[in-house]
């Protein structure tokens, strides 16, 4: 019996991390290829040269100055939505716990519109001063991280439920939508084309600044929820398990709330709305390799950053030389393949 035991733990460690070893090695090659192709197609030789530092002048700056922070700046985003939404479904033992359901993203969305009206900047800083241009990710930040006060307040003050927690998100998520949709009622002609732009969700208006601040958070905040995976392993079996084996879980979730909606305004206050990436990614780990927090978190990063990758690269290439918006594209491709996943993976939330 307990040589079954050890084989059977032993098979799913190796189909974990082979599983971790495939989706890295699609996330290389998905990355390859979007460095590779576009308006200009840079051969694969060439493309190694140029971020070696070598090759033609040209090949450099296509890599260095366009593609590059644009790829990693989609791979950062991806994982980062991914890895707070694995978080937030663990928290908040909901599949549909996500920072768009939790109303953080239409915060977000409400706060760079009343930045973009009251300052006049457009969402890609083409106009305004330096401090003007950064006014519109600091108020998507900060308004991003009023969604998720109000929501752990509840908890803190009031011991409010998950469901009531994920009930909270959607009126949030409603009244800041009403607000914003007034925004753009009485927004300028000029103003509302900024707006609409801001909300597609873009990761080729990042640069290399906001790429190293994205990817410090990110890591950091994968760190903690990685260091804390027993932890929420045992909020998998339930509230009441994890109380009688001494975790706080009212600290665990307000913590896990706090890290995960931290990452996820800091994204969209840069890149902008992207939908359904924090929402699916961590469903197809668990369809294939179950809820372990230590391999799901990981995984869900990875699957995250392939997934905004491989959207990003059709969206610059299917109408080309037309770019599409990947939030677009993401939003599309993310409800059906949604709906599929719940139903193939239902039993993980039995």
């Amino acid at each position: 019996m307990t040589e079954t035991i050890r084989t059977e733990v032993g098979w799913r460690r190796r189909r974990r991390l082979e599983f971790l070893g495939g989706v890295g090695l699609l996330l290389g090659f998905a990355t390859l290829v979007a460095l590779s192709v576009g308006s200009v197609r840079v051969p694969l030789a060439e493309l190694l040269a140029a971020v070696a530092g070598g090759g033609s002048e040209l090949n450099r700056n296509i890599v260095w100055r366009n593609r590059l922070p644009r790829v990693l700046g989609a791979i950062v985003a991806g994982g980062g939505l991914a890895v707070a939404g694995a978080a937030m479904q663990t928290v908040l033992r909901n599949p549909l716990g996500a920072p768009y359901t939790l109303g953080i993203s239409q915060a977000a969305a409400f706060g760079a519109a009343l930045s973009i009206i009251v300052t006049g900047v457009g969402a890609d800083g083409a106009s305004g001063g330096l401090v003007a241009r950064s006014l519109t990710p600091i108020a998507a930040f900060f308004a991003g991280m009023v969604s998720t006060g109000v929501i752990l307040a509840l908890v803190t003050y009031r011991r409010a439920t998950p469901e009531t927690m994920i009930l909270t998100g959607v009126a949030l998520g409603s009244m800041f939508q009403a607000g914003f949709t007034l925004l753009q009622y009485v927004a300028s002609d000029t103003e509302l084309a900024a707006i609409v732009y801001w909300t597609f969700g873009d990761v080729g208006r990042v640069g290399w600044s906001q790429v190293l601040v994205m990817t410090t958070t990110v890591c950091a905040a994968t760190a903690y929820f990685v260091w804390h995976g027993w932890d929420y392993d045992v909020l998998d079996a339930g509230t009441a398990t994890a109380k009688s084996l001494g975790i706080n879980v009212e600290s665990l979730r307000i913590r896990g709330m706090a890290v995960a909606s931290l990452v996820t305004a800091l994204i969209v206050s840069f890149v902008g709305i992207i939908g359904f990436v924090g929402l699916v990614a961590p469903h197809i780990v668990r369809l294939v390799i179950g809820g372990t927090e230590r391999y799901l978190l990981p995984a869900s990063a990875i699957v995250g950053a392939t997934l905004l990758v491989v959207a990003d690269t059709a969206a610059r290439t299917v109408l080309s030389p037309v770019v599409l918006p990947v939030g677009i594209l993401t939003s599309f491709l993310g409800a059906p393949l949604f709906l599929y996943l719940v139903i193939e993976g239902r039993q993980y939330w039995q």
